[in-house]
């Protein structure tokens, strides 16, 4: 899992792209959740974000409260030169995405610089390869449908299985 990977030459300036390496996050880490959580949030074109405190209400405390403890807790970082620039984890909990009690819920998140440039396409893949290791047979997340990154979670496998008038409820079977 503590792989390196080197992104293509940008095309705008021929000058390589900086490498990254994902790796599964250290315990002594796990308060960069709080930051990725928020990074989490979608705004839309043209909204302010929220204010920070929303990460204290109940429904996205789930996402990060005694992280590591629990069953299906799971993390991946983008590490570049020693800094976390992004974050995949996973946890079986009542959220958003929740379809059922065996199944792990996905959040992701990438520092702004570091988005669009596949880092979140290649920690999702290796979060879908650790969950299959670990003998899950699916995953679920919960994306807004104005969000650009339902294009990357159908890249990668995830399918819609329910939706309401905001998000979609997707699934990928393992």
């Amino acid at each position: 899992m503590n792989q390196m990977k080197d992104e293509q030459d940008s095309p705008m300036t021929g000058k390589p792209r900086r490498a990254y390496v994902i790796r599964p996050l250290r315990r002594e880490e796990t308060g960069v959740l709080e930051d990725f959580l928020y990074e989490a949030i979608f705004v839309p074109e043209g909204m302010e974000p929220p204010e920070r405190d929303i990460l204290e209400k109940p429904e996205l405390r789930v996402y990060t409260d005694g992280f590591g403890t629990r069953k299906g807790d799971n993390c991946l970082v983008a590490d570049v030169d020693g800094r976390v620039v992004g974050a995949v984890w996973t946890r079986i909990m009542d959220d958003y995405g929740h379809v059922d009690d065996e199944t792990p819920s996905f959040a992701i998140s990438l520092y702004r610089a570091y988005r669009g440039k596949g880092i979140g396409t290649a920690m999702m893949r290796d979060m879908l390869d650790l969950l299959r290791q670990q003998g899950y047979q699916k995953a679920s997340l919960a994306v807004q449908k104005a969000n650009y990154a339902v294009r990357m979670y159908e890249a990668v496998g995830f399918q819609t299985v329910d939706e309401n008038e905001e998000e979609y409820i997707m699934v990928c079977e393992l």
